[in-house]
C-alpha cells in the first residue's frame, strides 16, 4: 500500500510539473532577458559612435566645446545607467530610458551645430557616422519592440490559467515594458 502511494505521488507530481509549463516559463525568461541584451546592445553601438562622431565635429567646430563637452557628459551619463534583465522595475527603466533620451537630446543639438559648418556636412566621414548613427537609431527602435514582443508573450504565458499558480510559486513574476517617455509624442522643435 505504501509503495502504491508513492508511485502515485510521483505519477501525479510528474503530471503536475510537467503541464505546468516550468520549463517554458524558464525559457521565455530567459528570451525577454536576451531581448534585453539586445536593447543594451544597440543603445551600446550608438554610445560607441559618439566619440568618433565628437572628434570629427570637433575638428570644424572647434569653438562649440559647450555643445560637445553636452555630448560627452550625455553619453558618460547613458552608459552608466545599467539594468540587471532579472530584476528590471518601472523605476529602472525610466532611469534608463531618461539617460537615454538625454543622449539623444545632446545629439540633437549637435546637428544643429553641425548645420552651421557646410564643409563638415560635405566630410565623407561625417556623413558616414551620420549615417551609422541613423542606422543605429533604427536598430534602437527594432530592438525596443521585440523586447516589448517578447515581455508581452512572457506576461500572458505567466498569467494564464493554471500557470498563474505556478509562476508565483517559482517566482516568475510579470515583466516591465519599455515605454516612450512622457511628451515623446511632440515633435521637438529644431531652432537654427
Amino acid at each position: 500500500m505504501k509503495r502504491l502511494k508513492i508511485v502515485l505521488i510521483a505519477f501525479v507530481s510528474t503530471f503536475l510539473f510537467s503541464s505546468c509549463g516550468y520549463n517554458k516559463m524558464v525559457e521565455m525568461d530567459e528570451q525577454v532577458t536576451a531581448s534585453w541584451a539586445q536593447v543594451e546592445n544597440v543603445y551600446q553601438r550608438r554610445a560607441d559612435l559618439i566619440p568618433n562622431l565628437v572628434n570629427t565635429v570637433k575638428g570644424y567646430a572647434a569653438h562649440e566645446q559647450e555643445t560637445l563637452t553636452g555630448v560627452i557628459e550625455a553619453r558618460s551619463k547613458a552608459t552608466s545607467v545599467n539594468i540587471d534583465p532579472t530584476n528590471m522595475n518601472p523605476q529602472m527603466l525610466q532611469q534608463f530610458n531618461q539617460a537615454q533620451e538625454g543622449l539623444s537630446s545632446a545629439l540633437s543639438r549637435l546637428m544643429v551645430v553641425v548645420e552651421k559648418y557646410p564643409d563638415l556636412k560635405a566630410n565623407q566621414n561625417f556623413m558616414d557616422l551620420q549615417a551609422q548613427l541613423e542606422g543605429t537609431e533604427n536598430r534602437i527602435a527594432v530592438e525596443r519592440r521585440k523586447f516589448n514582443q517578447t515581455t508581452q508573450t512572457y506576461n500572458a504565458y505567466i498569467r494564464k490559467f493554471p500557470r498563474v499558480i505556478y509562476a508565483g510559486w517559482f517566482g516568475f513574476e510579470k515583466k516591465t515594458y519599455f515605454e516612450a517617455q512622457q511628451g515623446s509624442e511632440k515633435a521637438p522643435e529644431v531652432q537654427f
